[in-house]
C-alpha cells in the first residue's frame, strides 16, 4: 500500500566515496524524487556485440549504444536503466511505397547526441537512460529486417551487456563494462520503439524487469496484412516490410544490406497476402509464454496506424500466461500519453518503475488494471479490459441495404434475400457510409438507442457471400449515426475471401457459389450515446487501407443468414433494453 509522505532511501552498492558524498535515491509516496541534476551526467558511446551476423560479412554485428547516467554513478552509485531501442535515431531515407492501384491476385547522418522527452525526468530520479540504434541504422552494423529475429537479438544484447553477459567496446576498441548499473532494466517507446520491447520481452532475457510498449506491434502480419488481405497502416498506403526497412537503412555502408532487403521484398508476398514463415518469425504472440517482465501497455483507440488489435491480442495473451500487467487506452491516435495527460502519466510511470526497478512497495501492481479515456475526455479505471460484464450479442440483418436495411436482434423470416453491391475502390469508406443510397455498399441500422450502449472488445461478422469474380476485397464497418445524421466510424475490418479456409491458404472463388466468411473487426471501447443508431456497412475495397483493383466486382450478401456480433457491457439484455425494435 502507499503511505503518505513515506520516505525511503536505498543503500549503495560498491561505494567508492563515503555515504555523505553520494546522494542516494529518495522515494516519497512510492515515487522516485528528483534529487539528481539531470545536466550533471556522464554520456558515453559504446558498441555492443549483437551475437548475430545479419549483413553476412563474416563479422559479428554491433549495436551502437549511447548511455546517459547520473554523475554519482562514477562515485559508486548503482542505478537501474530505462532503455529505448530505435531504428529512427539517424532519421530515414526517402522511399517510394508500393502501387496499390492494381488488380488483385488470380541516408541520414547519425546524430551526435540522442535525447528524449523523458530523459531529464528519469535522470533526476535515479535512473540511467540508455539508447540503442537498431541493427542496420545509424552507427550500428547489421541489416534492418522489419521485425526479424536479428533485430530482436541486437536489442536483447544490450540488456545482456548491462548484466555482464555480453561484451562492448568504445570507439577506440577499449573493452567497457556497465559496472554503474544494477542491471535491472525497463524498455519503453512508441511505435517501432515500443514494438522492440515486445520483441525483447518474448526472449525472457534476465534483467528486463518491465516494458512500456506504446502504440506497439505484437504481430507484424497484422500490421501489413489482415485476414489474408494486403492492407496498409493508416496514412501509409502502399507501405510494406521492405519499404520500412529501406527507410531505416541509415548505416554508412549503403550496399551491404541490398541482398537482405531484396530477400525481404520477395518473401513478404504482396501477391497473395498469405501468412507464412516470414510473418511467423515476426509474430511475437508465438512466444508470450517466455515473457517474465511486467507490462504497462498503452494504445490509442483511434490509432489506425498500429491498430488496436495489436494491443488487444497482446493483452489477452499476457493474461493467459499470468503476466503482471496494466493498460492505458486513450481516445487519440498514434501518440504518446505524455502529450495527453502528462502529470498523471508521469506519476503512473514513476510508480511503475519505482516498483519494478527499485522494489518499492507502492501497491501499483494491485490496482485496477485498466485506465480508459472516454469520448468526452474524462478518464475511468476498471478492474480489467474488456470491461467486466461484457458479453457477445448477435445482431441480424433485414433487407434494404442499398438505402438502410434494419439491424436487430431477431432473425429474418421468409424467403432468402440476396442484396448486391459493386466494388469501387475510388470511393472512401466515409463517402459510402454517408451516402443515402449507393450501389457500392450495403447498410443496416438499429433504431435509436433509448439508453447508452457500451461496446468493449472485438466485434466480428459471419457473412454468407457470393461473388461474380474469382477475387475480391471485403470490408466491414461499424458506424455511430447521430440524430442529426452525422456519422462516426467506430471500427472496421478487412478480409480476403480467398483465405476463407485459413490465413496461410489462398483458394480462388467460384463466381456464383455462396461462401461463409467470418472475421473480426478491430477491437474498440466505445459508448453509443442515447438517441444514436448503430449501423453495419458492408463494402468491398477500402480506398485508404486495401489494394485498389479496377471497379466492377460484384458481391452478393445473403441478408437473412448473415450476422454481426458485438461485445456489449451487459450483453444481449443491454441491447434489448436500448433498441426497442428487433
Amino acid at each position: 500500500m502507499i503511505l503518505a509522505a513515506a520516505v525511503v532511501s536505498l543503500p549503495l552498492v560498491a561505494v567508492t566515496a563515503t555515504a555523505d558524498e553520494v546522494q542516494q535515491p529518495v522515494f516519497v509516496d512510492g515515487q522516485a524524487q528528483p534529487v539528481y541534476d539531470p545536466i550533471d551526467v556522464v554520456r558515453e558511446d559504446v558498441w555492443v556485440e549483437a551475437g548475430v551476423d545479419s549483413d553476412h560479412d563474416g563479422v559479428e554485428d554491433v549495436v551502437h549504444v549511447q548511455v546517459v547516467r547520473p554523475r554519482a554513478t562514477d562515485d559508486g552509485l548503482r542505478v537501474p536503466v530505462v532503455y529505448q531501442a530505435s531504428p529512427y535515431y539517424a532519421g530515414g531515407n526517402p522511399v517510394a511505397n508500393h502501387d496499390v492501384d492494381r488488380e488483385l491476385y488470380v541516408p541520414g547522418k547519425p546524430f551526435a547526441e540522442i535525447t528524449w522527452q523523458y530523459q531529464d525526468y528519469f535522470l533526476a530520479r535515479g535512473f540511467a537512460v540508455v539508447y540503442a540504434e537498431s541493427l542496420g541504422t545509424g552507427r550500428s552494423t547489421g541489416c534492418p529486417t522489419t521485425g526479424g529475429e536479428n533485430e530482436t537479438r541486437g536489442a536483447t544484447a544490450v540488456i545482456d551487456w548491462l548484466n555482464g553477459r555480453a561484451e562492448a567496446r568504445t570507439a577506440d576498441g577499449t573493452e567497457v563494462s556497465a559496472d554503474w548499473t544494477t542491471g535491472r532494466t525497463a524498455m519503453m517507446g512508441v511505435s517501432y520503439n515500443g514494438t522492440l520491447p515486445n520483441a525483447v520481452a518474448t526472449t525472457g532475457v534476465e534483467g528486463l524487469e518491465t516494458i512500456v510498449p506504446i502504440a506497439a506491434i505484437s504481430n507484424w502480419y497484422d500490421y501489413y496484412r489482415e485476414n489474408g488481405a494486403v492492407v496498409a497502416p493508416g496514412g501509409y498506403q502502399g507501405e510494406d516490410a521492405d519499404v520500412l526497412a529501406e527507410y531505416v537503412y541509415t548505416r554508412t555502408d549503403r550496399e551491404i544490406c541490398r541482398p537482405v532487403i531484396d530477400q525481404l521484398r520477395e518473401r513478404q508476398d504482396r501477391l497473395t497476402g498469405d501468412y507464412s514463415e516470414f510473418w511467423d518469425e515476426r509474430n511475437y504472440l508465438n512466444d508470450v509464454h517466455r515473457v517474465k517482465a511486467s507490462v504497462l501497455a498503452v494504445h490509442g483507440l483511434s490509432d489506425w496506424n498500429v491498430t488496436v488489435s495489436q494491443v488487444a491480442e497482446w493483452w489477452d495473451a499476457l493474461a493467459e500466461h499470468g503476466v503482471e500487467r496494466a493498460i492505458w487506452l486513450h481516445q487519440s491516435g498514434h501518440t504518446d500519453p505524455y502529450s495527453l495527460r502528462k502529470e498523471e502519466w508521469l506519476t503512473m510511470l514513476n510508480r511503475w518503475f519505482s516498483h519494478y526497478l527499485y522494489d518499492i512497495d507502492n501497491g501499483v501492481e494491485h490496482e485496477p488494471r485498466a485506465t480508459i479515456q472516454r469520448e468526452d475526455g474524462s478518464w475511468m479505471r476498471e478492474a480489467d479490459w474488456p470491461a467486466p460484464g461484457t458479453e457477445d450479442a448477435t445482431l441480424r440483418l433485414s433487407p434494404g441495404g442499398d438505402e438502410r436495411g434494419e439491424l436487430g436482434l431477431d432473425r429474418l423470416r421468409g424467403k432468402p434475400v440476396v442484396e448486391w453491391l459493386t466494388d469501387d475502390a475510388g470511393k472512401t469508406v466515409e463517402d459510402l457510409v454517408d451516402a443515402s443510397v449507393s450501389e457500392h455498399r450495403l447498410s443496416y441500422a438499429t433504431g435509436a438507442a433509448t439508453m447508452p450502449v457500451r461496446l468493449s472488445g472485438t466485434p466480428s461478422v459471419r457473412l454468407r457471400l457470393e461473388f461474380d469474380r474469382p477475387a475480391a476485397n471485403v470490408t466491414a464497418v461499424l458506424v455511430d449515426r447521430a440524430p442529426d445524421g452525422s456519422s462516426h466510424i467506430i471500427t472496421r475490418g478487412w478480409a480476403d475471401p480467398q483465405n476463407r479456409h485459413g490465413l496461410s491458404r489462398t483458394k480462388a472463388l467460384r463466381p456464383g457459389v455462396p461462401y461463409w466468411l467470418s472475421f473480426e473487426l478491430q477491437p474498440q471501447d466505445y459508448v453509443l450515446a442515447e438517441g444514436h443508431r448503430l449501423e453495419f456497412v458492408l463494402l468491398s475495397s477500402d480506398h485508404d487501407f486495401t489494394l485498389r483493383p479496377a471497379p466492377g466486382t460484384g458481391i452478393g450478401l445473403d441478408v437473412g443468414r448473415s450476422m454481426v456480433t458485438v461485445p456489449v457491457v451487459g450483453g444481449e439484455k443491454s441491447l434489448r433494453g436500448a433498441f426497442l425494435r428487433g
